[in-house]
């Protein structure tokens, strides 16, 4: 069967959410003639907005009985045909089983899962185990079974005029001169505690990047106490010449030019990394407790740094062990050694 509407519901983090792009454009370039909706969080719709490879938008707002009821009868009004579901968890499948659409496409974690879809797909597996493979293949792995081709593994994203005005303005007001090489650095995440680079390394790898590079660190947390407490701590170990946007604009699209702008990009294996990697910035990952295998592509750009400690990757969000070695260990000069290499080659 050949979709004639076909709903995706996207993955919640924002990461995964850019790491989706691919498998969008090879829906919309294998089914030209179909109708195709993103199901998402509200705050995706400017993070995708300029994507060509969707027709609508819908966000997805509460998780109450109520609001699958009422998000269910909006999809069936709709006529879809067919669902992919990106995401693995049973909760992600319960809009398209509750709207009736005939065809539910994604994994079968488990056997809720299973239930809820009409043509499960077996997660990627050797010798009987799951294992990570590339996010990126893996969401192509599910569009294939709907008979498209790959159009590519390029991330994609958009920067629009109005918002990149905004984020022209937010560092200007913040000290920025105009044309001035930033180091964006990113020290939050939204996973938990145990991605989080400390934050005096953050520091002193920012300290030592603008003195021997000439970028300038602009610090730029989400829109959130939690992040910017972090960020707070980062700046307050400094002792070089830095920004910080402690009011910072909550549009994903502001937040989009300014990772445009940056001539260089310092985080945590969180999300502002592959928004970095679809705005061909180069970027420096700190990995800590998450398998790299599972964002092991398009790495020109890029340099993954992380300590080969016995206990990683143990996938948890606060540290098990309690002292975090993973990301304590790593050294703020193996940062500005990658910011040397990346820079090299701009």
């Amino acid at each position: 069967m050949t979709p004639q509407r076909l709903l995706v519901r996207l993955p919640n983090p924002l990461g995964d959410a850019v790491m989706a792009t691919p498998a969008l454009r090879a829906l919309r370039r294998g089914l030209p003639d179909a109708e195709i909706a993103v199901l998402g969080l509200p705050h995706h719709e400017g993070l995708l907005r300029g994507n060509r490879s969707f027709d609508a938008f819908l966000p997805y707002h509460g998780r109450r009985l109520r609001d699958l009821a009422a998000r269910a009868g909006a999809l069936r009004g709709r006529g879809f045909d067919a669902a992919v579901i990106l995401p693995d968890s049973a909760r992600a499948a319960l809009d398209a089983f509750a709207a009736r659409i005939p065809l539910r496409l994604g994994y079968a974690r488990d056997p809720l899962r299973r239930f809820l879809l009409t043509d499960p797909i077996e997660p990627p597996r050797e010798r009987g185990r799951r294992v990570p493979i590339s996010m990126i293949e893996r969401y192509l792995r599910v569009v294939r079974q709907l008979g498209v081709p790959d159009a590519g593994n390029a991330l994609e994203l958009h920067v629009h005029d109005e918002p990149a005005a905004r984020a022209d303005d937010l560092l200007a007001r913040a000290g920025v001169a105009h044309g001035e090489p930033l180091l964006l650095v990113t020290p939050g995440a939204a996973y938990g505690a145990s991605k989080l680079w400390p934050p005096e390394h953050f520091a002193r790898a920012c300290d030592e990047i603008e003195r021997r590079f000439g970028l300038l660190p602009v610090v730029a947390p989400a829109p959130n106490a939690a992040e910017i407490a972090i960020a707070r701590r980062v700046v307050g170990a400094m002792v070089g010449r830095h920004v910080a946007l402690f009011d910072p604009d909550p549009s994903l699209e502001v937040f989009k030019a300014i990772v445009a702008r940056a001539a260089l990009v310092l985080t945590n294996d969180t999300g502002p990394r592959h928004v970095a990697v679809a705005l061909d910035r180069p970027v420096i990952t700190l990995m800590g407790p998450t398998d790299p295998r599972h964002t092991a592509h398009l790495l020109e750009r890029q340099r993954v740094l992380f300590e080969d400690v016995a206990c990683r990757p143990c996938g948890q969000k606060v540290c098990p062990i309690g002292d975090q070695r993973c990301l304590v260990r790593l050294a703020p000069e193996r940062a500005v050694e990658a910011a040397r290499e990346l820079l090299a080659t701009r």
